[in-house]
């Protein structure tokens, strides 16, 4: 190789469903989009704990803890060594958070694309309240103004 030629580069990972991410910026990026799951805390193999929440942080900082309490999960990717993406016989995607002999198994109870096409029909919902509720409440006033003698 010469001085001018650099060395060819490889592309980066595409992961699909299953593997492994160990970069923490991907695996921040694929745990927020979580919202409610189910969870499984292992360790060597058994279990410690099980139970429901919601992803309410996924961060990354050396200096705080991954949390999980009263149905709230603080997702630090730095607690753990790699993201190991699942797929269950349904084709449903799960994810391991795996750190040394400690497991915390993430099983979504939400759809990111079911709950962007509820919060579409809220917004949508809302708006038509809010409009109905202006347009009801100027009528109101226009009704006002006709019987007013002034």
């Amino acid at each position: 190789m010469t001085p001018n030629q650099l060395p060819h580069s490889l592309p980066a990972p595409c992961i699909v469903d299953t593997g492994i991410v160990v970069n923490k910026d991907d695996m921040r990026r694929l745990l927020s989009t979580l919202g409610r799951v189910s969870y499984i805390h292992s360790l060597d193999y058994a279990v410690q704990s099980e139970g429901e929440g919601f992803v309410l942080d996924v961060f990354t900082d050396p200096q705080q803890a991954t949390l999980v309490a009263n149905h709230g999960l603080y997702l630090n990717v730095q607690s753990f060594d790699y993201l190991h993406l699942h797929q269950s016989p349904n084709y449903e995607t799960y994810y391991d958070l795996v750190q040394d002999n400690r497991l915390l198994r993430l099983i979504p109870l939400s759809n990111p694309l079911q709950e962007e096409v509820t919060a579409q029909n809220l917004d949508e919902a809302a708006l038509e309240a809010m409009l109905s509720e202006v347009l009801s409440a100027k009528w109101d006033v226009q009704i006002d103004d006709d019987d007013c003698p002034f």
